[in-house]
């Protein structure tokens, strides 16, 4: 497999989810060098964050990289995750804040910019994270497996929560570009009313509305176009789990199964992935 960039230039504008401010974003077509983060909040030579697990932190409610100097750029996994199914290993990401653009709290607009734009291959190969015998990590009720798989990469994913409203989902799906745009990438991130409260008190979701996140109530939710499929919230969830696991930025060739996972134990299994010879 190539090594794969944008075509041309893209540039789009957006709110960031926690911090509410105005994202600027331009991604830059590069032949080498990764996914790299350039932050213009801050100076040159020390504004720019490689895409790496030795490079998170803070992983509770989002996955988030930082530098030696202080650069920081949060919530990435929506952004990755349309990254790995696009195929791009290299690109420069500016920004002028320490955000994404939450755009509608899916992926589909990331995949439409770069289509937008045009994919094109590198000279150089990409080695394939092949599992070639399962491997797994537990951390109490939360799992992630991967098992062989040679026809290409399959997710199945569990969810349960202690909720009148949302208790389990389970959905399964092969993760080609053409599935992931119809039933992955347009899942919505979520959470409850109840932390609505929590989170603005925090300085958190200053930018979160009813337009860029599903808020769900005792019996239902609160968006009033509804819900976008029956089981938003665990395709939502695989999404999420893509793009971390784009930390490592190669193709993966796996059957990966997660239940009730979330950033932290995503990153943790990226880090076995990447010890596989």
């Amino acid at each position: 497999m190539k090594r794969k960039t944008l075509k041309n230039i893209v540039e789009y504008d957006g709110i960031g989810l926690h911090k509410g401010e105005m994202i600027k974003m331009k991604l830059i077509p590069t032949k080498s060098g990764g996914i790299v983060f350039r932050m213009l909040n801050m100076p040159e030579g020390k504004n720019e964050i490689l895409l790496d697990y030795r490079n998170t932190f803070d992983l509770t409610r989002g996955t988030n990289l930082k530098n030696e100097y202080g650069a920081m750029v949060f919530t990435i996994e929506h952004f990755l995750s349309a990254l790995y199914v696009s195929g791009i290993t290299d690109l420069i990401v500016e920004l002028n804040g320490n955000e994404l653009p939450i755009c509608d709290g899916s992926a589909i607009k990331f995949l439409d910019l770069f289509q937008e734009s045009g994919v094109v291959e590198l000279d150089e190969d990409i080695e394939e994270i092949i599992v070639k015998e399962p491997v797994f990590l537990s951390k109490g009720d939360k799992n992630v497996i991967a098992l062989p798989y040679p026809d290409g990469y399959k997710l199945t994913y569990a969810i349960r929560f202690e909720h009148t409203f949302l208790k389990s989902q389970l959905a399964e799906f092969e993760i080609t570009e053409e599935n992931y745009r119809k039933e992955i990438a347009p899942a919505r991130t979520f959470g409850f009313d109840y932390e609505v409260e929590y989170l603005k008190q925090n300085n958190l979701a200053l930018g979160g509305t009813l337009e860029n996140a599903i808020v769900i109530k005792k019996d239902g939710v609160l968006n009033p176009e509804g819900l976008r499929f029956d089981d938003e919230f665990v395709r939502h969830k695989m999404l999420d789990i893509i793009g971390d696991l784009k930390i490592l930025n190669r193709p993966i060739r796996a059957h990966i199964i997660a239940i009730k996972a979330g950033h932290l134990i995503d990153i943790e299994f990226a880090k076995i992935l990447d010890n596989i010879k």
